[in-house]
C-alpha cells in the first residue's frame, strides 16, 4: 500500500556509478517521505548515522523534530521520543533521539552562513530534501547554487576535501521545469510515461501510490471540488503548473525577431509569416543584434532591458493573449510568461 524505495535504492547512475542524489515523486500520500525518514532514523537507532535535513527557509526550522519524526515515531519508533535545539542563534538546528544527537536541520537560505560551522555537520551520513518542488513556485533566489554550496559544506570533514554523503529529494509533481530538473538536464528528458530515468550522478522514480490515489479520488472532501486541478495534482500524479497548451511548432517560413535571455540561457523569437504565429525555442541566433532581457539578474553587455510597457513586450502580450503565441516546450514558455510577466 506504501511507497519502498528498495527498487531506486539498488540503481546505478547513466554512468554504472553510485549515484549521490536520489530523486522520488509520487502522489500525495504516497509514503514516500515516510520512507525515506524512517531509513534516517533506522540507519541512526541501528548504526548511530547522522542525518541531515534540508529546508529552504529558516522559520520551517520551528519545531523540526515534531514535523518530522512525529508521525514515523508513532509508527515506527515506540518508546522514542524527538528533540531539536537552536544552534548558533537559529541558523541550523540540532536533533536528538531520546537525548542523544542524531542529525541537524538546515535551511537553503543560511547556506553562507552555515559554511563557518561545517565542521558540526562532518559526520552527517545521509541527507533528506523533501517537497524540492514548490507548489507556489517560490524558490530561493540562486537556489541550486545554495543547495550545492550546503551540501559541499555537509561534506567536508573526516580528513577528506569531500565525502560521500547520499541526498534524497522527495516532492510531488509540481512542475516538470522546476529549477533542478532544469538544471540537471532532467526537464527535456522526462515524459509522462518514464517510470526511472538515469542521469549523471542522479537516479529518478516517477511512482504512481494506486491505494493512495482511491483513497484521495473517495475522499468526501476531495469529491466536492472534483473538477479543481489540485484534486488531479494530488491524485492521480499530474504536473500541478505545467500547462501544456500552445506547446507545438508551426508550420512554413519564418523570420527572426529577437533573442530573449531569461535564466542565464537565450531563447529564440521567430514569426511564422503564413499562420502569423510567434514560436520560441531554445536554438538562439546570438549573431542577431536584437538581444533583450527583463530582470536585472540576466542583464549584461549588448542587451537591452524591457520595461512592462516596451512596445516589443506590449506586442508580444497582445499577441500572446489572441492565442498567437507557441512554445517548444515548457521552458520557452515559462521564458516568455515571465518576460510579459505572466
Amino acid at each position: 500500500m506504501f511507497y519502498d524505495g528498495t527498487k531506486l535504492l539498488s540503481l546505478k547512475d547513466l554512468n554504472g556509478k553510485q549515484p549521490e542524489i536520489y530523486i522520488c515523486t509520487s502522489n500525495r500520500s504516497g509514503g514516500k517521505t515516510t520512507y525515506f525518514s524512517r531509513l534516517l532514523v533506522n540507519r541512526f537507532v541501528k548504526y548511530k548515522e547522522k542525518f541531515g535535513l534540508i529546508y529552504r527557509y529558516n522559520y520551517e526550522l520551528d519545531d523540526v523534530a515534531e514535523k518530522f519524526f512525529k508521525d514515523i515515531g508513532e509508527l515506527f519508533f515506540p518508546g522514542y521520543e524527538m528533540e531539536s535545539k537552536r544552534r548558533a542563534n537559529g541558523i541550523f538546528h540540532e536533533l536528538f533521539l531520546n537525548g542523544e544527537s542524531c542529525g541537524y536541520a538546515v535551511t537553503l537560505n543560511s547556506a553562507d552562513t552555515i559554511k563557518k560551522y561545517s565542521h558540526f555537520f562532518s559526520d552527517i551520513q545521509r541527507l533528506l530534501f523533501d517537497e524540492f518542488q514548490s507548489e507556489t513556485n517560490h524558490y530561493c533566489t540562486d537556489e541550486v547554487k545554495k543547495f550545492i554550496s550546503v551540501h559541499t559544506t555537509i561534506a567536508r570533514g573526516q580528513g577528506k576535501q569531500t565525502r560521500y554523503v547520499p541526498v534524497f529529494m522527495c516532492s510531488n509533481p509540481v512542475s516538470i521545469i522546476n529549477p533542478y530538473y532544469v538544471n540537471m538536464g532532467i526537464s527535456s528528458r522526462l515524459q509522462e510515461s518514464t517510470k526511472f530515468l538515469k542521469g549523471n550522478g542522479f537516479v529518478l522514480e516517477q511512482g504512481f501510490n494506486e491505494s493512495a490515489s482511491k483513497a484521495q479520488t473517495e475522499s468526501q472532501f476531495n469529491r466536492a471540488f472534483a473538477n479543481n486541478e489540485y484534486v488531479a495534482y494530488s491524485s492521480q500524479a499530474v504536473y500541478l503548473n505545467d500547462n501544456k497548451a500552445f506547446i507545438e511548432k508551426p508550420e512554413g517560413n519564418s523570420r527572426y525577431i529577437a533573442t530573449l535571455k531569461y535564466k542565464g540561457s537565450n531563447f529564440a523569437v521567430r514569426e511564422y509569416t503564413e499562420s502569423g504565429y510567434l514560436y520560441c525555442d531554445d536554438r538562439a541566433d546570438m549573431t542577431f543584434p536584437t538581444k533583450i532581457v527583463v530582470t536585472c539578474d540576466d542583464h549584461s553587455i549588448n542587451y537591452v532591458m524591457l520595461k512592462r510597457n516596451d512596445f516589443m513586450i506590449a506586442n508580444f502580450r497582445y499577441l500572446f493573449e489572441r492565442g498567437c503565441f507557441r512554445f517548444k516546450d515548457l521552458r520557452c514558455k515559462e521564458a516568455i510568461l515571465t518576460a510579459l510577466s505572466y
